[in-house]
């Protein structure tokens, strides 16, 4: 059962793959998807429809446990505030085994958190 790590928060969830309800925003299982599921906030303005870089995050653990990126993906994460080489868009990342990636400062919204 994959797991998903967010950093800084540190929060874990596992899933069984094939069995998450899907949500609706991004694709099924993507790392917004598995946000979405499990409660856990993930900024996602274009609804997860790979239009914006809200969702951007920076695979730090597990990268190879990612889907490939896409064409479309890869377009749009590059013009990410601090786009790294492990950057991903949590809208289009499928999570195929355990993996851990970080939040940028930047791309977190305390004011939907509630903080």
């Amino acid at each position: 059962m994959p797991k998903v790590t967010f950093l800084p928060a540190n929060e874990t969830f596992e899933f069984e793959s094939g069995k998450l309800p899907y949500k609706g925003h991004g694709l099924p299982e993507s790392l917004l998807d598995v946000a979405m599921n499990f409660g856990f906030h993930l900024e996602h303005a274009c609804g997860g429809s790979c239009a914006c870089t809200t969702c951007h995050v920076v695979a730090k653990q597990g990268v190879n446990n990612l889907s490939e990126m896409e064409d479309d993906e890869m377009d749009r994460v590059e013009q990410a505030a601090d786009f790294q080489l492990n950057s991903r868009l949590g809208c289009q990342a499928v999570v195929k085994g355990d993996v851990t990636v970080v939040i940028p400062d930047w791309n977190r919204n305390y004011v939907s958190e509630g903080h």
